[in-house]
C-alpha cells in the first residue's frame, strides 16, 4: 500500500471516528430526558397511554437518580471536574467511570484556576523569589506562570486504555511533573458514563422495572405499602422497601465497591 493510499485511509477512520461521536452527541440531545431507558421504548413495552406522560416522565428521572444513589455513581453521560489536592506515585484515581474523555488535565499553585503563584523552575533550578534573595543577587529573571496550565497528553495516559464498564479509571502522571515546582492541585476535566443508545441492558432493564413498579404504587394512591401484613397495618398490605430485590439484583454488578 502507498504513502498515499494510508494518509487516505487514515483519514477515513478519523472521519468514522468523529462521525460516531457526533451521532452520540446527537442522540443525547435528542434524549434530553434524564433516563436509563427511552420513555417511548418504556411505554411501548408496558403499553402506557400519552395521558400518562407527565407522570411516565417523573417516574423514570427518579428512578434513574435512585439507581445511581444505590449504585455511588453517576451513570448516564456527563462531564466531570475533579481536582486533586494529593496524589500517590504520580497516579490520579478518576472517581466517575467508564470515562469516555479525557478534555483537559491542569495545575494550580494556590487552588485558583487561571490565578495562581505556580512557577516555572529556572535552568539553575531556583525559582524567580531564590534569585532575588542571592547574595550577591542574581538576574531577576521572570517565568512564564503554571497556574491553570493546561498539560499536553504527553505528560499523562489513562487506564484501561480500552473502555470498560465497571472498573474504576486512573491516569499515570509523566515523571517530569515532579520537576514542576510548587503544584498544589491538579484539575482533571472528563466525560464519564454511559451514551443514551449505550445503556447496558441491565440497566436498562433495572430503571424499567422501578419506574414500573414506582407507577403502579403512585396510580394506586398506596405509596410504599403492598401485600400482606403482621400487626397494626392496614389489612391486605405492609410496607416495602424503597427498592424492589429483583431491582438490586440487577445493579449489584454496577454498584462502587468501597474497601
Amino acid at each position: 500500500m502507498s504513502n498515499e493510499q494510508i494518509a487516505i485511509s487514515n483519514e477515513q477512520l478519523t472521519m468514522s471516528k468523529e462521525k460516531i461521536a457526533m451521532n452520540k452527541e446527537q442522540g443525547e440531545k435528542r434524549n434530553n430526558l434524564y433516563s436509563l431507558i427511552p420513555i417511548d421504548e418504556f411505554k411501548a413495552l408496558l403499553g402506557v397511554d400519552d395521558r400518562d406522560d407527565k407522570l411516565t416522565k417523573f417516574c423514570l428521572v427518579t428512578s434513574t437518580l435512585s439507581i445511581e444513589e444505590y449504585c455511588r455513581r453517576k451513570l448516564l453521560s456527563k462531564i466531570i471536574h475533579q481536582v486533586f489536592k494529593e496524589w500517590w506515585d504520580l497516579t490520579l484515581f478518576l472517581s466517575e467511570y467508564p470515562v469516555r474523555e479525557i478534555i483537559a488535565v491542569s495545575v494550580s499553585g494556590n487552588g485558583e484556576w487561571g490565578v495562581g503563584s505556580v512557577k516555572n523552575p529556572h535552568p539553575c533550578g531556583f525559582l524567580t523569589s531564590e534569585f532575588a534573595s542571592q547574595t550577591p543577587p542574581k538576574a531577576l529573571v521572570t517565568p512564564p506562570s503554571m497556574a491553570g496550565e493546561i498539560l499536553e497528553p504527553e505528560f499523562y495516559s489513562l487506564e484501561p486504555l480500552d473502555e470498560m464498564d465497571n472498573i474504576p479509571y486512573l491516569i499515570n502522571l509523566s515523571p517530569a511533573i515532579n520537576r514542576m515546582r510548587g503544584i498544589d492541585a491538579i484539575k482533571v476535566i472528563y466525560k464519564a458514563g454511559y451514551f443514551y443508545d449505550d445503556v447496558p441492558k441491565d440497566l436498562s432493564a433495572a430503571c424499567l422495572e422501578l419506574a414500573a413498579w414506582n407507577m403502579s404504587r403512585y396510580k394506586g394512591r398506596r405509596v410504599g405499602m403492598t401485600g400482606n401484613v403482621r400487626g397494626n397495618g392496614k389489612e391486605g398490605e405492609h410496607f416495602e422497601m424503597s427498592m424492589p430485590e429483583n431491582v438490586k439484583a440487577l445493579l449489584e454488578p454496577y454498584r462502587r465497591k468501597v474497601i
